[in-house]
């Protein structure tokens, strides 16, 4: 018996044009996560406040804005980075300006990773922040953007799964006939929603500096090595040493740097250090300064 496929609608990536300016759904699906990740730390930075600290330290709405526009620069540069580095190196081999050829697309998480990494250690070297307290505070802001970043890579048909006959598998016409895994949906429920319940849950509570962002570094890389094996393997890339795709290979070490970290989190390695005690010492000397100065 033949089974009636869904076949996927080859939406226009553009959602609305404005005179030149095209809005396209993958863009939009990045201005949804950064949305959330902005609501969502007010919120955690108003329970700060309160005494629910996530990883220790307290923040002011004013603060966690401050970080949430570097933190999100330094993700988009680093995810093209990431891209062109890791799956598209012999192109900027061939041609170096090919890593600012943006209309072509291409980014990559574990880069943006990197590139946030950097935005956390530089603010809180400034800041004079745990590193670790502040990787805890933004580890849940992170999954609901990665989600809607996989529902974009659906609307756009790109990045389909591997070839199956499940039942409830997608054509998408750019790949051919062959009915295949809607893989972005995967990622997009484990990589985000599911993720996103999890550091949610595990963060309610007191947690030691560092286990938070422990946690997401391993909760990521084992749903990115989950969901990678109904994920078609780059066409240039295709599978590398023992079987696995380039996403696998690099998720691999944030699992173990996640055990580590969630290891020494239960040890009391990491100590914060904008403590509320800090933050109103803080607070009473810019009230002196000001007060001096009328």
């Amino acid at each position: 018996m033949t089974r009636d496929y869904y076949v996927h609608p080859e939406f226009d990536p553009i959602f609305f044009s404005v005179g030149p300016l095209d809005v396209r759904w993958y863009g939009l699906m990045y201005l949804v996560g950064l949305a959330f990740a902005w609501w969502w730390g007010n919120r955690q930075a108003d329970r700060s406040l309160q005494g629910q600290a996530i990883g220790g330290e307290v923040w002011t709405r004013e603060q966690w804005s401050d970080l949430l526009f570097w933190g999100f620069l330094a993700l988009i540069i680093g995810g093209r980075i990431g891209y062109v580095l890791f799956y598209q190196f012999s192109a900027f081999l061939a041609n170096p300006l090919y890593l600012f050829d943006i209309t072509s697309g291409g980014m990559s998480f574990h880069g943006g990773l990197l590139g946030a990494i950097v935005a956390i250690l530089l603010y809180a070297k400034v800041k004079g922040r745990s590193i670790m307290a502040v990787g805890d505070f933004v580890a849940p802001l992170v999954p609901i953007g990665l989600g809607a970043g996989r529902v974009g890579n659906y609307i756009n048909g790109e990045l389909w799964g591997r070839s199956t006959d499940v039942p409830w598998a997608v054509i998408f016409p750019a790949a051919g006939p062959d009915p295949r895994h809607a893989s972005q949906l995967y990622q997009a429920l484990f990589e985000g929603l599911l993720l996103f319940a999890l550091l949610f849950w595990f963060s309610r509570r007191a947690r030691p500096t560092g286990a938070v962002a422990g946690l997401f570094l391993i909760g990521y890389g084992c749903a990115r090595l989950f969901t990678e094996y109904f994920r078609e393997p780059d066409a240039h890339l295709g599978l590398l040493a023992a079987s696995l795709s380039m996403g696998q290979w690099l998720s691999i070490p944030m699992v173990l740097v996640g055990i580590l970290f969630l290891l020494l989190a239960y040890r009391g390695v990491f100590k914060p250090r904008y403590t509320q005690q800090v933050a109103n010492k803080e607070s009473k000397t810019k009230g002196k300064k000001r007060g001096g100065k009328s």
